[in-house]
């Protein structure tokens, strides 16, 4: 295990008019569980070939630990990796495609024995090591493929991208929960790579949000969830995402039309007056009755946006209400007693301390109660 330290490491396919992998200086830390999050085109897989030597970047050096491995190619890294889809020898039985690369460093047989048979026992494998790999279907050659990237003791890192592609998607949540089963009893440095926000976020002791090849914001995934730093961030992590309205900062109180919600907050002192865009997710935006009368004495103390409810959605657990705000869409998660019919008028409030500010997409405040009022 070691940490892998970026420094300024970038990648262009072009000779650099345009950058994959924008240069970035970075630190995965040893023995650390992490999601590499973002869409396809975001240079997720370009930045995990470089970190396994497959790919040598266009700028910058890296390390493992005090080592520089810049120059150095995959084999003498010491990183395990395993791809979307499955890369196995066919005519080979399970049990020796997962001895293979302990085999291939001189491991002796007993170790080797031992090895193959703790980690097949992890994955559910035990009653198929004797079968050809290639009898197996697909989701379980790639379980087979997670295997021998898990096999080897001594690795520096297991880099994983997108591995659950092809399997069943019955399978996926046993299988993410034996990810972190394995990473606690081996402690080895995982990357996980994954456009799936469900899987980052249930999988990773750190997500790492990449878009248009840079970092946007990196953190436990609770903190991507409630205190986005950028509004992609906020869009690509939620279901349904981020509400985003557009507002305006004059002295000190944020306006969305006419109507004051709050005093501006800036991240780094007082902000400055202009436009902004607020961004809150569905879970703290609360649907209150038009009529003053049926809302509690608090709830009329604070100031709230007249709205239009525009449909709803009936998820289950939950109920989706969407609204339209001084011409503008947004969307409310409620409970299922919510009786909210499309065409009528709402007032709807945002939870204090859950409204943020962006300009440029990225977070400068965020908004807090006006004088006098609970809320927001």
């Amino acid at each position: 295990m070691a940490d892998i330290r970026m420094e300024g490491v970038g990648h262009s396919y072009d000779g650099g008019r345009t950058w994959a992998l924008r240069p970035m200086t970075w630190t995965w830390r040893s023995a650390r569980a992490y999601a590499l999050l973002g869409p396809s085109g975001c240079g997720k897989t370009t930045l995990l070939n470089i970190i396994s030597g497959l790919l040598s970047p266009t700028t910058g050096r890296i390390w493992l630990d005090d080592r520089e491995v810049t120059a150095v190619p995959t084999a003498g890294r010491n990183i395990a990796q395993v791809f979307q889809f499955p890369v196995l020898y066919e005519e080979m039985s399970v049990y020796d495609n997962l001895a293979f690369p302990l085999r291939n460093r001189g491991y002796p047989r007993a170790e080797v024995d031992r090895r193959v048979r703790e980690v097949s026992r992890m994955l559910g494998l035990e009653g198929h090591l004797g079968r050809r790999s290639r009898r197996l279907d697909p989701g379980r050659q790639q379980i087979v493929c997670l295997g021998r990237g898990l096999v080897r003791p001594e690795v520096a890192a297991v880099l994983l991208d997108e591995p659950l592609t092809v399997i069943d998607p019955a399978l996926k949540w046993t299988l993410r929960s034996k990810l972190k089963e394995i990473h606690r009893d081996t402690g080895h440095t995982l990357i996980y790579v994954t456009h799936d926000q469900t899987e980052a976020l249930t999988f990773a002791d750190e997500v790492v949000v990449l878009k248009d090849g840079g970092i946007v914001q990196a953190g436990e995934p609770a903190e991507l969830f409630l205190s986005p730093a950028h509004e992609f961030v906020g869009h690509f992590i939620g279901s349904p995402g981020m509400n985003v309205l557009p507002a305006e900062v004059a002295g000190g109180v944020v306006m969305i039309g006419r109507t004051a919600v709050g005093r501006a907050a800036g991240d780094g002192g007082e902000l400055p007056p202009g436009p902004v865009r607020i961004g809150v997710r569905p879970e703290f935006v609360q649907v209150l009755p038009s009529t003053p009368t049926a809302r509690t004495a608090a709830e009329r103390a604070a100031p709230g946006l007249s709205a239009r409810i525009t449909g709803v959605d009936r998820m289950g657990a939950y109920h989706l209400v969407h609204a339209r705000v001084d011409g503008h869409t947004l969307v409310a998660r409620t409970g299922t007693g919510s009786r909210y019919e499309p065409g009528t008028a709402a007032v709807l409030r945002f939870a204090a301390g859950r409204a943020f500010l962006f300009r440029d997409e990225v977070r400068c405040g965020s908004i807090t109660p006006l004088e006098g009022g609970p809320g927001t």
